[in-house]
C-alpha cells in the first residue's frame, strides 16, 4: 500500500512515516501545499495523510485537488485544529477520517486499516479471491488454506493485483507501487519479472491457479477470465 503524507512539522513527518514504513507501508513525504499538489497530480495513492495547517496554503484546498484528481483515494485529515466545522468540511468534502494532535501513532495505524479496508475491501477483514485468501493485517496469504512463505515485496504485488483485479496495470505503475520510484528504463523492470515468477511458483505450489495474465506490451492484468 502507497500512502502521500503531507505534513509540515519535519519530526512528525518522519515519526509517522519510519513507522509506518516499518510495518510494509510504501510512504512518500511532502511538506508543503506546492510538493502536496506536485505529488497529488503526479502520482496515485491508495492513501494520503493530509495536514490542514500547511505554511504556504489550506489543506482543504488539497483535498478538492485530490478529489478532482483521484476521487477514489482515501483520506486520513491530521490537524491540530479540533472545530467541528473544520471536520465537517473535511468530511464534506471527501475525507474519510479526522484525527486530531497530539495522537498516538497506534491509533494513526487503526484508522488507516480501517479507512483502507472501507475503501479497498468493503470493510472486511481478509481478502479473498476464489482459493486465494488475504489477511492485510497480520500480512499472511493462504491459498487452498495452505500459508504461502512470500516476501514483502511478493506479498505487496498480489495484494496490488487483487486490489485492480480485472484492470491492466503497467509495468511503470507496478514498480512505482513496489518501489516508490518512477522506472524510467526497461532493464529496471527487471525486479519485477522476478517477483512475479516467483509469486506464479508460490501459488502454483499451494495449488492455485495463476490467475496473472501477460498483456504484451503494457502489463499484467489480474484475471480468472
Amino acid at each position: 500500500m502507497k500512502i502521500l503524507i503531507i505534513e509540515d512539522e519535519p519530526a512528525l513527518l518522519e515519526t509517522i512515516s519510519n513507522y509506518l514504513s516499518d510495518g510494509g507501508y510504501i510512504c512518500e513525504k511532502a511538506f508543503s501545499f506546492f510538493q502536496g499538489e506536485d505529488s497529488i497530480i503526479s502520482h496515485t495513492y491508495d492513501l494520503v495523510i493530509l495536514d490542514l495547517m500547511l505554511p504556504d496554503g489550506n489543506g482543504l484546498d488539497l483535498l478538492k485537488i485530490l478529489k478532482r484528481e483521484h476521487p477514489e483515494t482515501g483520506v486520513l485529515i491530521l490537524s491540530a485544529k479540533n472545530s467541528l466545522e473544520d471536520k465537517l468540511t473535511g468530511l464534506n468534502l471527501g475525507s474519510d477520517d479526522y484525527i486530531t494532535k497530539p495522537f498516538h501513532l497506534s491509533e494513526l495505524n487503526a484508522r488507516i486499516n480501517a479507512v483502507l479496508r472501507r475503501k479497498k475491501f468493503n470493510g472486511g477483514d481478509r481478502i479473498v479471491f476464489h482459493e486465494i485468501s488475504l489477511d492485510p493485517s497480520g500480512k499472511e496469504v493462504r491459498v487452498n488454506n495452505r500459508l504461502l512463505d512470500l516476501t514483502r515485496k511478493e506479498y505487496d504485488l498480489l495484494l496490488y493485483f487483487i486490489t485492480n483485479q480485472n484492470r491492466v496495470v503497467t509495468k511503470e505503475a507496478i514498480a512505482e507501487h513496489l518501489s516508490g520510484d518512477i522506472i524510467e528504463t526497461a532493464d529496471d523492470f527487471d525486479f519485477i519479472y522476478t517477483h512475479i515468477k516467483n509469486l506464479r511458483k508460490k501459488i502454483h505450489d499451494a495449488g492455485g491457479i495463476d490467475y496473472v495474465k501477460t498483456v504484451y506490451g503494457i502489463g499484467y492484468k489480474f484475471s480468472d477470465t
